[in-house]
Order: structure tokens, then C-alpha cells, then sequence
């Protein structure tokens, strides 16, 4: 490892990503893990910028620590027109991002921060973000500014890979990942990319109430009934059908069970429900609008008894963290999972978690969770039902989860990213940025302030997409587009 550590006054961050903090921009794991990292870097004192597709009900740009963290909503005139979420529209939202972003950031931040003897360092996240990338490459390039810049692009799944245009990307890019099993799916696409896991807030690791766990158990695992939890989207790779196959022999081996289901509004939901009815398993969907883990229970309760409830409202973080703690098992098994956070955050509360053998290196030593081989449900029912007779190795896992969780909180993980931004300013021929400091600065008090932006509706400069036949380093002179390479010597 590098031992060097990024000044505050040393570089500007800017974020890009379609999710982000609002609950409009959540849809699954991508909007938690760009607004820590944005709170994390302007917690430590840098000027960090997040581009998201936000709320058309909030501010367009809003300020926190004292001006260190500015949120920008962008697409806003569009999400008006299409309020289920942030990728409700997706198409319209992405032509726009790709188009006002990169000449947006290269007047209002880029400029400005080279010009105060800053370097510019961009974070962009998932297929959404490739084109906008290349474009602001494009445009840093002319504008003669690329040789203070570091860009780096993370993939945190294959989704939309096929879109994105790889030659160009890892020409102008760092390219990244989150996992050692994400990396080796990348190499197929020619690709070597660095790998920065993902992370859990600090917070994460108080533990939950012991009076709100007691409680959950006493309504829902009460009369020795085994309760399982499970979150992720109803999607096959989230191996739901062989989970509700493993409820179904639990049940038929005469233990009680209340299967606890927290998916998304995936259309996959009624094939998985379906199948459990199938299986002779009593299914109850479980309404509301509950904002503590209390009201979350009394809706549960409210339903009546059931073997599956589809629990249909959003939890929150401090909802799921009391659930995770309470309930027997959380089952976060996938056949294909770039990293596992579900399954990071329910060991940080002292959950036992099953995971899958895929992206989640966390749990594949078997320390602080049981990492299943296969997707076959005979597998997980016989561990349960090893683990319900040896409640001591239970307990032991309980125990250690949390500090293996530990090792993944942001305050250790931003040094990693630290590191991999050092080995990509050396890739893109940047000047050396770190130096031997001291600890960073206290987080400043959190400060609130609301200002509109007016959001560019066209490019000051071209940000077309160019023919695959034209890569970057065979464009003819006659295109009239301005290459936009790394900058190697």
C-alpha cells in the first residue's frame, strides 16, 4: 500500500452518478454508496461535487459543511414529467446528463479550481455515466485543462455494459470495480481494473436496541419460529425462488417459519410469490407508509399470521439494522453479486448472514458469516438447520461480524480509494499529488443552504457520440473533433 495521503488543497472531487441521496434517486445499492463517499471526502475537508438525478422537488443545488459538499440536481425539468423515480424517463434524463453536464462542470468547476492551482479528480459511477465521462474528457482536453485532471470510472455490475463504448472509455479513464470477481468478469472486455470495495458508514456498527430486537422476536419469532430476512430486488440472480424453495423444506421438516421479504418493484415479484403459493406457503403483503421500526412491526403484525410476508414500503437504514440484528438468518444469497453490501450492513448489526461465492470476499473465510457454495436450497436448509441445533457457533458469529464489517467502514475504505487515485494520476501522466500530511481536519458543522442553477440546455461545444470505427486514436483530422487522450508523455 501507498503511504501517502490527498490534501484538501490539493484537488477538487467531482461525482457522477444517475442515483444519489434523495429518495427519488435511490434505487438500490448506487445511491448509499455515492452519498457516503461524497460525505466522506467533504467530511474530511475536500470540495466535493455531486452530480445526481434528483428530486424535481428539491433544491437544484443545495450546500452542506459549510459549502464543502454542493449536491446538483440535474434533469429536474425532466423528472417533473416522470415522478416513480430516477429512472423513470431514463432514456430523456441520460441524452440530457450526457449533453449539459461535462460543459457545466468545465465552466462552474474545473476551471475555476485549476485556475486556484487545484487538480480536478472525477469519480463517475455505472454505464450511465461512461458518455458524460468521455464528453467531459473531451472538453477538458480543449479547453487545455486535462493535464490537471484524474478520471476514474467504477462499475459496480455488468448492467448496461453492453452500451458503453470500452475503447474510448479505458482511453480517457481509469477504469475500477468493487470486487476481485467483478475484475475477472471485466477481463473478458479486454479491461484491468483497479479494484475499490465498496463500504458501510461507521454508524453502522452501534449496535440496535436491545429492547427494539426483544420486541421484534417476541411478535415474529416467538413459539421457537425460525424468522429470515431477505433483501435485494426480485431479480433471479438474487436466488429468491431457491430461498422460498429452502422456506417451503424448513416448513415441510415442522419448523415454523416467518419469512421476512423486502424486494423491489421489479415485475419478477409475482413469479417469486406465485411459486411460493405453489409450494403450499401462506403469503401476506405486508402496506404502509411506516417511518420507525416500530410502526414497520405493527404493520407486519397487523396482517395476520403468514409464512412469507412481501413486506411492499421502503425500509430505512435504522429500520433494516433493528431486523437485520433480530432476525435468526439474514439470507443475502446471490449466484452473481459484485460485492454484497446488503449483507456488509446486516453483519455490522450482529446479523447472522448467509451469503453467495461471488463478489462478497468478506465472508469467504467463514469468520464472521457462512458464504453457501451453490444456489441449491438443500445447502441452506442444512446449514440452518445445523446452526439451530449448535446455538453457540451462532452466537460466535454474532459476535465477530461486526468487527469483520469494521474493516469495510468508509474511514478505511477512502484510504484505498486514495491509494488507486495516486496509481491513476501515475497512468494519466499526472504530476504527483500526495505528500506526507497531517490528520485530516475535524468534520465541520453541518450547514444548509438552498440556491437554484439554472441548468445549461446545450453544449457551448460538441458532445456527439462518434462512430466505433473512430476510436480516439485512429479519428481522421477531417472529423473536426478534438482528440481527448490521457495525457502520456
Amino acid at each position: 500500500m501507498l503511504a501517502t495521503r490527498l490534501l484538501p488543497d490539493q484537488v477538487e472531487f467531482v461525482l457522477l452518478s444517475f442515483e444519489g441521496p434523495d429518495p427519488y434517486s435511490k434505487a438500490g445499492g448506487l445511491g448509499v454508496r455515492i452519498s457516503n463517499i461524497a460525505h466522506i471526502l467533504s467530511s474530511l475537508g475536500f470540495q466535493t461535487h455531486l452530480f445526481f438525478i434528483g428530486s424535481p422537488d428539491h433544491p437544484g443545488l443545495e450546500e452542506f459543511l459549510n459549502g464543502r459538499l454542493k449536491l446538483y440536481r440535474w434533469c429536474q425539468w425532466i423528472s417533473r414529467y416522470h415522478p416513480l423515480g430516477v429512472y423513470d424517463g431514463e432514456e430523456g434524463k441520460l441524452a440530457d446528463f450526457n449533453r449539459s453536464a461535462p460543459p457545466f462542470i468545465i465552466e462552474n468547476i474545473a476551471r475555476p479550481a485549476i485556475q486556484q492551482g487545484r487538480h480536478l479528480i472525477v469519480l463517475a459511477e455505472e454505464w450511465h455515466t461512461a458518455e458524460a465521462l468521455i464528453h467531459l474528457s473531451d472538453h477538458l482536453h480543449i479547453e487545455g485543462l486535462r493535464p490537471f485532471s484524474i478520471l476514474l470510472w467504477n462499475a459496480n455490475n455488468t448492467k448496461g455494459f453492453e452500451r458503453i463504448d470500452w475503447h474510448r472509455l479505458n482511453y480517457v479513464a481509469t477504469v475500477t470495480t468493487v470486487s476481485r470477481y467483478m475484475k475477472q468478469i471485466m477481463r473478458t472486455y479486454g479491461l484491468d481494473p483497479l479494484i475499490i470495495p465498496n463500504g458501510i458508514p461507521s454508524e453502522l456498527l452501534k449496535p440496535p436496541p436491545t429492547a427494539a430486537i426483544r420486541q421484534v422476536r417476541q411478535k415474529l419469532a416467538n413459539n421457537e419460529a425460525l424468522l429470515l430476512f431477505k433483501v435485494g430486488r426480485y431479480d433471479p440472480d438474487k436466488c429468491w425462488l431457491s430461498t422460498i424453495e429452502a422456506a417451503a423444506q424448513l416448513k415441510q421438516a415442522g419448523h415454523a417459519i416467518h419469512l421476512l421479504c423486502r424486494g423491489g418493484i421489479e415485475g419478477y415479484e409475482s413469479e417469486v410469490f406465485q411459486y411460493a403459493r405453489e409450494l403450499g406457503l401462506m403469503v401476506k403483503n405486508v402496506e404502509g407508509y411506516p417511518e420507525t421500526w416500530s410502526e414497520a412491526l405493527e404493520a407486519i403484525e397487523a396482517v395476520g399470521p403468514a409464512d412469507v410476508f412481501n413486506v411492499r414500503f421502503r425500509m430505512s437504514q435504522s429500520m433494516l439494522h433493528v431486523f437485520y440484528a433480530a432476525a435468526d438468518f439474514v439470507l443475502a444469497n446471490s449466484k452473481h453479486e459484485p460485492f454484497g453490501l446488503v449483507g456488509l450492513e446486516a453483519m455490522a448489526a450482529g446479523g447472522v448472514v448467509f451469503t453467495g461465492p461471488t463478489g462478497e470476499t468478506y465472508s469467504s473465510d467463514g469468520e464472521g458469516a457462512i458464504a453457501l457454495d451453490t444456489e441449491q436450497p438443500g445447502e441452506l436448509v442444512m446449514h440452518i438447520e445445523s446452526l439451530c441445533n449448535h446455538p453457540e457457533i451462532v452466537q460466535a458469529i454474532r459476535l465477530v461480524a461486526p468487527n469483520v464489517a469494521a474493516r469495510y467502514i468508509w474511514e478505511n475504505v477512502i484510504g484505498v480509494l486514495f491509494e488507486k487515485i495516486t496509481l491513476a494520476a501515475h497512468d494519466q501522466n499526472i504530476e504527483p499529488l500526495f505528500s506526507a500530511s497531517p490528520d485530516p481536519p475535524e468534520p465541520v458543522q453541518d450547514e444548509v443552504i438552498h440556491t437554484f442553477i439554472r441548468q445549461p440546455r446545450r453544449s457551448k461545444l460538441p458532445a456527439w457520440s462518434l462512430p466505433a470505427s473512430h476510436t480516439p486514436l485512429v479519428i481522421p483530422e477531417s472529423a473536426g473533433v478534438p482528440l481527448s487522450p490521457r495525457q502520456h508523455p
